[in-house]
């Protein structure tokens, strides 16, 4: 068996962190694929093993458990191909291999947005907030039906992340002083039931952004990381954008929204408060590593954490 074998969430979490133990089996699929010999090196960052394979390739790891986010991810890839303004991978292959998964997928081009973000010039942020307001609507406008059965459930998902959002909050080390605000912040600013259902990427960051082109003449040469995706409502996917993409600059998020459709008219409080809670209601959310992110010292309420980490002016 190329791949090792563990017999709990613990000792799986433990593989996916160890390299040699996984090494005959990233060499085993490269060789099923035509890759052999090509040098392989692991990314720094992300929590599944994920390797470059020679110049042009990635192949990304899943365990056993993560069958499902590996059909996500390769189901994601193969319907956005040259469907958005930025790239995103090819996919080249989805395979198995002693119950591991893995996505092999072309390379982008560039370096990440969170490395080069510094360098940027003011011209190139705006080019930057317009390309991926752009793109966010291309992604919500991509045709769902070829990807029936994603999961969660948006339709039980919601109300589930409402009726657990505090005690998920407070199991992540948030202060009392915040858990205590969540039910009556949620309870004033639930976002409205929507009837759209599109594709959200649902953690669009500055790390799963590629950059490329000289200072003053950079562009968005990619987005990635697709395993998370999931079908919803379209202002779910800000929540993450505000908080990870503009980080709290009011023009790039202005720009971004007016790029993706939003009316100038439309970018005021009650929207700001809506990305909070769909920040709080996210499945991955933990407002204690947002306000290490992105302190707020002069926050007293949640409605003031709204207004500094989604400005609009």
């Amino acid at each position: 068996m190329p791949f090792p074998f563990a017999r709990d969430e613990a000792g799986w979490d433990a593989l996916c962190g160890d390299d040699a133990a996984l090494a005959p089996g990233v060499a085993a699929l490269c060789v099923r694929h035509g890759l052999g010999g090509r040098p392989v090196q692991r990314f720094d960052s992300g929590s599944l093993p994920v390797y470059a394979v020679g110049a042009g390739h990635v192949l990304k790891l899943f365990p056993p458990s993560g069958v499902e986010h590996a059909s996500i991810e390769a189901r994601c890839l193969a319907a956005l191909q040259g469907a958005l303004p930025i790239p995103t991978p090819r996919l080249l292959a989805a395979d198995s291999l002693d119950g591991w998964h893995g996505v092999l997928m072309t390379r982008l081009s560039g370096s990440r947005l969170v490395e080069v973000w510094p360098a940027l010039s003011s011209a190139d942020r705006d080019r930057l907030a317009d390309t991926l307001g752009q793109s966010v609507a291309a992604l919500h406008a991509i045709d769902t039906r070829p990807l029936a059965g994603f999961t969660p459930d948006w339709d039980s998902f919601l109300p589930a992340q409402r009726a657990s959002a505090a005690e998920r909050q407070r199991a992540g080390g948030l202060e009392t002083r915040w858990v205590d605000r969540i039910d009556a912040y949620l309870t004033r600013w639930m976002p409205p039931p929507d009837p759209r259902r599109v594709l959200l990427h649902t953690e669009l960051m500055r790390e799963h952004l590629m950059i490329d082109g000289a200072a003053g003449q950079a562009y968005c040469s990619g987005v990635f990381d697709f395993e998370p995706a999931m079908i919803g409502a379209p202002e779910y996917d800000f929540a993450s954008f505000g908080l990870f993409v503009a980080c709290g600059d009011g023009r790039f998020l202005r720009r971004a929204l007016l790029a993706y459709g939003y009316r100038p008219d439309q970018l005021d409080e009650d929207l700001q408060y809506r990305l909070l809670a769909y920040a709080l209601l996210h499945r991955y959310s933990k407002l204690r590593w947002y306000l290490e992110r992105l302190p707020a010292p002069q926050a007293v309420t949640l409605e003031h954490l709204a207004a500094q980490w989604w400005p609009l002016h």
